[in-house]
């Protein structure tokens, strides 16, 4: 989430995000992504448009908070979401490349594209104006891709792009919420007029409780917008991002914190931002935990002040995915 001026412009809060698993063929146990050095990332991030506003780590990851959102290095997984009119895929050539120079990773073992659709396609650089355009240059990178589209292709829907290999066998998850049409009342904590920074913000808004003993790096911008990144032991995170304009609201919740049932997590989220409109992601391999959450989801067919509007279940070759999507009713 970038500082956000107060006027008619229309800023994509829709985050595009990248998850990139490396491996090596030689089976080297000494790559590490933490191993490449800041300045590496931050020309990285140049093409991508965004710079780092902060960093913090543990034993597992280090997380950075950006001027467009947010970046996860762990040992062997790569993360980078940017929202506005970011260029993520300008910089995956180039990622590829400055990891096996860097650390010895010379194989992508898998990968992960998505988006919502954009409320503004045009104002985006041209090569993320279609999906179309993006699976095109992903295609020319990587061999055995796959791109998949869920929703409604004329309303709201969510785009993927990875791979139909073998991937990842460890145990994975990740679920989102990707939320717009925000309760203003909601949103005003998200500006400077009502919150002295971002850890003000984190704790009035109740995001501190979401996940409880996480340890967070929160952002709040001037004059409005929020960005945090939480992490916990092990590799996990959470992330949080929100435009809080009224002509332009959106939030989006990210997190691969394991859950062996979401329904709670996601009151909690609601409950926080108080979104008109709603889709969610869980993504979900055999060996994780959430895998037997997924069936459970396809169950809920209404939640509190809000109704499904659709729901797909798809089988990939490493992965299992549930999408859903939610409104409130018209009244």
């Amino acid at each position: 989430m970038a500082a956000v001026v107060s006027s008619p412009h229309y800023y994509e809060g829709t985050e595009k995000l990248l998850e990139v698993w490396f491996t090596s063929t030689s089976n080297d146990e000494t790559c590490d992504l933490r191993s490449i050095k800041r300045e590496k990332w931050d020309a990285l991030l140049k093409l991508v448009r965004a710079d780092i506003i902060s960093m913090m780590k543990d034993e597992d990851m280090d997380a950075y908070v950006l001027s467009e959102s947010s970046m996860f290095v762990t040992k062997n997984r790569f993360i980078l979401k940017t929202c506005g009119t970011t260029t993520l895929l300008l910089a995956v050539k180039e990622l590829i490349q400055m990891v096996k120079a860097e650390c010895g990773f010379d194989k992508v073992n898998d990968i992960f594209y998505s988006r919502k659709n954009f409320v503004h396609p045009e104002l985006q650089d041209q090569l993320h104006q279609s999906f179309d355009k993006e699976v095109s240059l992903l295609d020319e990178m990587f061999q055995h891709g796959a791109a998949y589209v869920l929703g409604r292709m004329n309303k709201d829907c969510w785009y993927l792009y990875t791979l139909d290999d073998v991937g990842v066998d460890q145990p994975d998850q990740t679920f989102e919420l990707l939320m717009w049409d925000m309760c203003p009342k909601s949103m005003e904590v998200f500006t400077m007029q009502v919150s002295q920074d971002g850890k003000d913000a984190t704790k009035r808004s109740g995001i501190c409780d979401i996940i409880p003993g996480i340890k967070i790096d929160d952002f709040l911008f001037d004059p409005c917008g929020y960005s945090m990144n939480g992490i916990l032991p092990g590799g996990f995170y959470i992330t949080i991002h929100v435009t809080p304009e009224p002509h332009c609201s959106y939030v989006s919740f990210e997190s691969n914190v394991p859950q062996a049932s979401y329904e709670g997590l996601i009151q909690k989220v609601l409950k926080v931002f108080n979104p008109g409109k709603f889709l969610m992601t869980v993504f979900a391999n055999s060996g994780s935990i959430a895998h037997g959450s997924l069936k459970q989801l396809e169950k809920i067919d209404c939640l509190e002040g809000y109704r499904r509007n659709d729901h797909q279940f798809c089988s990939f070759k490493n992965y299992y995915l549930t999408y859903t999507q939610f409104s409130r009713p018209v009244i």
